[in-house]
C-alpha cells in the first residue's frame, strides 16, 4: 500500500507516527524517509499528513508550518500541550504486529 493511501486512513481526531507508517510500509527503520516523503505531499487538504507526529508525541514538522499543523489537529479535537500529543489517547494503529509507539 502506498504512503498516501495509509495517511488517508487516519481518521480526524486521531494521529499516527512516522514510525508506525514506516512499519506499515515494511520499512522497519524508515521513519525519516516517511517524514521526507510527507514533506512533498502534493495535496495537504486531501492527504492529511498533519495527523502524523513523532513517536514521542512531539508534533513534528509540517509543510505549511508547525503552527498550522497544531491548528488543524486542534480543530479536529486533538489536544496539543507544549507541542505534544497524548499518544495514549489519540494514537491510531495502522500495523497490527508493530510495536509503535
Amino acid at each position: 500500500m502506498r504512503l498516501w493511501d495509509l495517511v488517508r486512513k487516519i481518521p480526524p481526531g486521531r494521529v499516527t507516527t512516522y514510525k508506525e507508517l514506516s512499519l506499515a510500509l515494511g520499512w522497519p527503520r524508515g521513519w525519516r524517509k516517511v517524514g521526507a516523503l510527507l514533506s512533498t505531499n502534493p495535496r495537504p487538504v486531501t492527504i492529511p499528513c498533519h495527523r502524523v507526529v513523532c513517536s514521542d508525541g512531539r508534533v513534528g514538522g509540517y509543510k505549511l508550518g508547525v503552527r498550522r499543523k497544531i491548528e488543524l489537529l486542534q480543530r479536529e479535537g486533538v489536544k496539543v500541550k507544549n507541542g505534544r500529543v497524548n499518544l495514549k489517547k489519540y494514537f491510531f494503529r495502522l500495523c497490527r504486529s508493530g510495536r509503535s509507539p
